[in-house]
């Protein structure tokens, strides 16, 4: 009748009941076809269609959900409505997990001793003051939890280690250290040929008597490499003055380098050679 009244044509029904038109009360549609009742012959597990809109952590947690969803003063709670909607989730959660609803039965239970509290008379202490609130234990117990709850959530918006970021790990082992290669005969001898090459190249006719001292030599050598971390071999030798001075200049380093007191070192295979002093004053 209302159809007729609103200008729609009356739906033509078939055998079972069941409108032939396609329109929004159909529930679904299955393979282009309406489907408007739900199948009977297929296996569903009980629990598979049941859904948790809200999850909690216990009677607590349920109980503030409850206050601050509508608003409540939690300093003046309405038990009675509050006690109703409790018992309605209570009721659903006891269909599925018996052991779980056990606490929350005893926070509903709680919360009707409070309310059966509220409405008998109040009795004046033996001091004669006035009685405390049936609620406020309750209300101190819910303003704790909200607390803890507010300072969980800010730890955990603080950054995590593994979560957020990750510690970075440098691991330096004192005991390995940096060994160069031996410097072999073959290039010491090598770089003395060269040098020695060059002194003869620069070598002149006068003829001249000169003493040369070999600890005066090392001495001069130890000047040079005093302050300075590395001299490079050929730096030490001074082509100028002959073969001579450059002969007793290699002699006073092979003496300092049998008393220990310079080091002869190389990087690598046909690196350039190095000398610095053995010990290096503080």
């Amino acid at each position: 009748m209302a159809a007729e009244e609103g200008g729609l044509p009356p739906k033509e029904l078939d055998e079972q009941g069941l409108p032939d038109i396609v329109d929004r009360v159909a529930l679904a549609r299955l393979y282009g076809e309406p489907l408007f009742a739900m199948p009977t012959d297929l296996y569903i597990p009980p629990d598979a269609l049941e859904v948790f809109l809200e999850t909690f952590q216990g009677p607590l947690d349920l109980l503030l959900y409850l206050i601050r969803k509508q608003n409540f003063n939690i300093m003046d709670i309405p038990l009675a409505d509050v006690t109703r909607q409790y018992l309605a989730y209570v009721d659903q959660i006891r269909k599925s997990n018996l052991e779980l609803a056990s606490e929350y039965l005893l926070m509903a239970a709680m919360l009707i001793e409070i309310k059966s509290r509220m409405l008998l008379p109040p009795k004046k202490t033996e001091e004669g003051e006035e009685p405390e609130d049936p609620r406020a234990e309750l209300v101190r117990r819910l303003i704790e939890y909200e607390q803890m709850k507010l300072a969980a959530a800010r730890l955990d918006q603080l950054p995590l280690l593994g979560r957020d970021f990750l510690r970075v790990e440098i691991h330096n082992d004192p005991s390995v250290h940096v060994r160069h290669p031996d410097v072999s005969l073959a290039d010491l001898r090598e770089a003395w040929m060269d040098i020695l090459q060059r002194a003869r190249l620069n070598k002149h006719h006068t003829i001249t008597r000169e003493e040369l001292s070999v600890r005066e030599f090392m001495s001069n050598v130890l000047r040079t490499l005093q302050g300075k971390r590395f001299v490079e071999f050929e730096d030490l030798f001074d082509t100028t003055r002959g073969s001579q001075v450059v002969v007793v200049t290699f002699i006073a380093m092979l003496e300092l380098a049998r008393e220990r007191l310079l080091e002869i070192t190389q990087a690598e295979a046909f690196a350039p050679i190095y000398v610095r002093l053995a010990y290096q004053p503080a």
